[in-house]
């Protein structure tokens, strides 16, 4: 809860510490006396926008300190110990404190627990500490997830939303894991078809290692066959045939040589050797002749059909080059490559099977848990409806009804398959509009009044503040505001801002806001009142007479009333 706040120069208060404590406490004061700047300074601290405008005339800077007491083991403190700890602060002892200054250049600054802070820190803080209903359309339950929440608060289904979100998580994983898996798998077969069609193309082809360098030299052999014949009779001619354009041939011309020498090698020796050596000569020759005349034979098939096969086959391998290559070795590991990934791609669909059964026995527990949830959701619902709407009765609202809707969404989502929404009808027959539609600034403040009566009978809810919950409310209607408002202090810190006796009058604490002018000088003080003090206040707000004695009387009777109530 808010222990205290001090504020420095900001607006028409100079300087001014309030206390707090638990339960009910109402500011009162006449109008203008600076109200609104104990709750403009509570904005700052809850991190609101500043405005340099609000500095105190004729100072550089305003200040405002607030003082929270956590207590431990509550939803509250541990939340707040949490994104304190993220931001490197914390809490001492059960207490936080928070302060801002904002300077007369715009500038300014915050710091948590005597560390500097950023202002959203504040603001996140706030939402965990302080609830503040005022003249506007802002109200915490105007969004569907704070009515979700507060719904499933009144309903008391934590262990059921619990339960739930573990179902949720269990079967989004798996889904997710077994989305990986099958788009992987996906991945994998196509990998693989394109991988087997290599391997089918390459075996198709089957490849040889330097196969493309025999067929390119046959291929020229086979474009220039004439120019080949030609040469090689020629060739032929002049070593083996009788005659050679009239002369002998070089087969004939080294035997004539051979049998000259060995006419006469019996008187030289070295004749006989050279005599030999054109002997083995000769017989070169005619191994030379033969071989010619074999390459002879062989330029006399159907070159043409050979070379357009050589010149087909040339086609394969350069397509298989373009697509494998460069090189024809490179092509021929790829048949091998190839093969051994298409092995290491074969996989068993035995995953994907227990994956699809888990998926289905998470998806099956969800849905029991998030219809469970709907059934306690809807039944609260009902509950929450009917004792919101006996609360707007009591406040002045007769006729208007409180609807809450549960509605099964088109998803699962986080927090069960519900949209939940709080709505009101303003008159009997009215079409149920969201909260903040078509009703005052008083008539929110009442509503959220009541609902916040009702919630706060199932859990500890955080410190609120109203500003003029009262608005537009007498007689009968206003005492019920206070009783409602006492109600809620029971459960949790209460700070109102009232015009109202019979509101004020419900306060476990009472404090007033005094402006103090002069020519020259204009200041507000922030005093908490005695129980004289306070019957001099209420008269004033009564009839406008502190002094009268009826209107003394009457404040005393209220005092006493409310006293009875809840003492």
């Amino acid at each position: 809860m808010i222990e205290e706040i001090y504020i420095r120069d900001l607006g028409v208060i100079q300087e001014a510490r309030l206390s707090f404590g638990p339960g009910l406490t109402v500011i009162t004061g006449e109008t203008g006396a600076g109200k609104t700047m104990v709750l403009s300074a509570l904005g700052l601290l809850l991190g609101e926008r500043s405005d340099s405008t609000s500095i105190r005339r004729g100072q550089e800077q305003a200040f405002v300190e607030g003082r929270w007491f956590l207590k431990s083991n509550t939803d509250a403190a541990t939340q707040v110990a949490e994104r304190l700890a993220e931001a490197g602060a914390e809490i001492s002892d059960g207490e936080l404190i928070m302060n801002r200054s904002v300077s007369s250049e715009g500038r300014g600054r915050a710091s948590v627990s005597g560390k500097a802070a950023p202002i959203n820190l504040l603001s996140e803080l706030g939402e965990k500490l302080v609830v503040v209903h005022g003249q506007s359309d802002q109200i915490r339950l105007k969004s569907a997830i704070a009515q979700r929440e507060a719904l499933d608060q009144f309903a008391g289904v934590a262990q059921l939303l619990a339960d739930y979100q573990s179902h949720f998580q269990a079967w989004k994983l798996s889904s997710q894991k077994l989305n990986e898996i099958q788009s992987a798998l996906d991945e994998r077969a196509r990998e693989a078809a394109q991988l087997r069609a290599a391997v089918d193309e390459l075996e198709a082809a089957d490849p040889k290692p330097g196969e493309d360098q025999e067929l390119t030299d046959k291929a020229n052999r086979l474009t220039h066959v004439e120019e080949l014949r030609i040469a090689a009779s020629a060739a032929h001619e002049a070593i083996s045939s009788e005659t050679f354009d009239g002369a002998t041939d070089a087969i004939g011309l080294i035997g004539i040589a051979r049998r000259a020498l060995e006419q006469v090698s019996a008187h030289d020796q070295e004749l006989k050797k050279i005599a030999e050596s054109l002997k083995q000569l000769g017989y070169q020759l005619n191994d030379l002749s033969a071989e010619i005349s074999g390459y002879l034979d062989g330029l006399d098939g159907d070159s043409a059909r050979e070379l357009e096969t050589i010149q087909e086959r040339r086609a394969v391998l350069n397509a298989l080059l373009r697509k494998y290559g460069p090189t024809l070795e490179d092509v021929i590991k790829m048949r091998e490559t190839a093969s051994d990934r298409l092995l290491e791609l074969d996989s068993s669909s035995d995953l994907i099977e227990k994956l699809q059964q888990q998926v289905e026995q998470e998806h099956q527990a969800m849905t029991l848990a998030a219809e469970k949830l709907s059934a306690a959701r809807s039944k609260a619902a009902k509950q929450l409806a009917e004792q919101g709407t006996a609360e707007l009765a009591a406040l002045a609202m007769v006729g208007s009804t409180l609807v809450v809707d549960v509605v099964e969404a088109a998803e699962f989502g986080t927090f069960g398959k519900d949209q939940v929404s709080i709505q009101l009808s303003s008159y009997p027959g009215a079409e149920p509009r969201p909260l903040g539609k078509g009703a005052s600034g008083g008539e929110l403040s009442r509503i959220m009044l009541a609902i916040e009566v009702v919630l706060a009978q199932s859990e500890q809810a955080p410190t609120f503040i109203f500003d003029e919950v009262d608005a537009g409310v007498g007689g009968a209607a206003a005492i019920e505001v206070g009783r409602r408002l006492a109600m809620l202090a029971k459960q949790a810190q209460v700070i109102v801002v009232t015009h109202l006796a019979q509101v004020a009058a419900y306060a476990n604490q009472h404090l007033r806001v005094l402006k103090n002018s002069t020519d020259e000088f204009t200041a507000t003080d922030v005093v908490a009142l005695n129980n004289e003090d306070r019957v001099n206040e209420l008269a004033r707000m009564l009839s406008g007479m502190p002094e009268s004695d009826s209107g003394r009387t009457h404040a005393a009777e209220l005092l006493a009333k409310a006293h009875a109530e809840f003492a």
